[in-house]
């Protein structure tokens, strides 16, 4: 028996309060409120202009009011229309016995009390409630208000889901956060390494569609799993700061994220760059579209196909693509890489803003089945130049992953699921 379905009215509009706050206002109060930044304090949180309610959040803040329904779940398309036949239920071959017999782990840890708030429908609407907002409010069972051991037990279902260095990532990412908050001088609940939030949808089973989510500030993992497959996106990940002494240890994150970019740039021709590099659309303070909120997107491809690279070049096209489904374990990893290779002529890769060594700028690697996002943003709470409108830098960095054409949180498998015989 789950713990949840769908969500009550009431508990709707408690969930958007803040989010709909920043929205109308747009004012640095607001912000200070949701970040637990005063704008006078070391590391401040800026004002952030209000935006329309037609378009996604920029950055992959959060929901947008009217947040979708899991029934109302499309994907991201080029232009509404989802591109048939692209997934199918089969066995991959690789196992995901320990992933399974760690959530069960995880599961029966925590009191029962825990675990009702923890546990969903498979096809909830909470699938889709992630956010990048620290203040965002969150669902599940927070890390910080476990013991050690059942946090233990937490992280092991991450280091069965994904490879060391996607562990070693999402534990970066919580550090700093947990730095961020020492250094603004507020958020002392939200910016910890504590603020993370498991749910689980479904029941963790060796034959049965389930999957988790793990998600607070600059961090949200969704995996799905039936039986051997296994989808993790939307995978969102981000930092501001991404280098810093945190506790004695120094962290820096994304660079091979955007080593991986610049080398890809950097093995076109100048006439390919001059395709790749958009004259349409400029390097702003945030850039992403596919970010929390954006489930539904339309975004037509841009830029080059690399069904027009050489094959040198589409060897460094995958490189990059290896960089993100690498933080996925091994074996499904393997099997994600295959799928990203058999689109690769129609896979497009777009650039915006400048192209040196130390540039900040944004790319985007969009396919049928595969949609990579890296956006050097604006600072907001950390260093100079503080704002929506402030100069990108290196120090604040979004990315994120997804399957298009339906497939985030595994929803096409599912479907095919509940619709066929399914069977092996």
């Amino acid at each position: 028996m789950h713990g949840h379905t769908a969500r009550d009215p009431e508990t709707e509009r408690s969930r958007r309060w803040l989010l709909n706050r920043a929205l109308l206002l747009g004012a640095a109060a607001t912000v200070a409120a949701m970040t637990g930044c005063s704008p006078s304090s070391p590391g401040g949180a800026p004002a952030s202009a209000a935006r329309s309610s037609g378009a996604p959040p920029p950055g992959g803040a959060a929901p947008r009011p009217g947040e979708l329904s899991y029934d109302d779940f499309v994907g991201v398309t080029t232009d509404g229309k989802v591109v048939e036949d692209l997934y199918a239920i089969h066995s991959t071959g690789v196992s995901t016995a320990a992933l399974v017999k760690a959530a069960k782990a995880f599961l029966k840890a925590l009191p029962a009390a825990q675990r009702r708030e923890t546990l969903y429908d498979v096809r909830a609407d909470e699938w889709l409630a992630w956010s990048n907002l620290d203040g965002f409010d969150r669902k599940g069972v927070r890390m910080g208000d476990l013991t050690k051991a059942q946090r233990a037990k937490g992280y092991a279902v991450l280091e069965a889901a994904l490879s060391a260095e996607g562990l070693t990532q999402t534990r970066n990412i919580m550090k700093l956060n947990a730095f961020l908050g020492e250094q603004a001088g507020g958020g002392r609940e939200t910016l910890t390494e504590g603020h993370y939030f498991f749910t689980v949808m479904g029941t963790p089973s060796a034959t049965q569609p389930w999957g988790f989510q793990f998600e607070g500030h600059h961090l949200a993992v969704n995996c799905f799993v039936l039986k051997d497959q296994v989808v993790m996106t939307p995978t969102f990940m981000g930092s501001e700061p991404t280098s810093a002494t945190y506790r004695g240890e120094r962290i820096t994150l994304f660079t091979r994220e955007t080593e991986a970019g610049l080398a890809l740039l950097h093995a076109l021709t100048p006439e390919q760059r001059a395709e790749v590099i958009s004259t349409t659309e400029v390097k702003r303070g945030a850039n992403m579209k596919a970010g929390a909120g954006a489930d539904n997107l339309r975004l037509p491809y841009a830029g080059l196909a690399a069904s027009r690279f050489t094959p040198e070049q589409r060897d460094t096209l995958l490189d990059l693509v290896r960089v993100y489904v690498g933080y996925l374990d091994e074996g499904h990893a393997a099997v994600r890489m295959k799928e990203v290779e058999e689109h690769l002529d129609q896979t497009y890769f777009c650039w915006l803003g400048e192209t040196g060594d130390d540039s900040a700028f944004y790319y985007r690697v969009h396919s049928p089945v595969v949609l990579i996002e890296y956006d050097a943003q604006a600072p907001v709470a950390y260093g100079d130049d503080r704002g929506p409108g402030g100069e990108p830098t290196r120090q604040h960095i979004h990315t994120v992953v997804r399957t298009p054409n339906g497939n985030d949180y595994g929803a096409d498998l599912l479907r095919l699921h509940l619709e066929t015989d399914h069977g092996f």
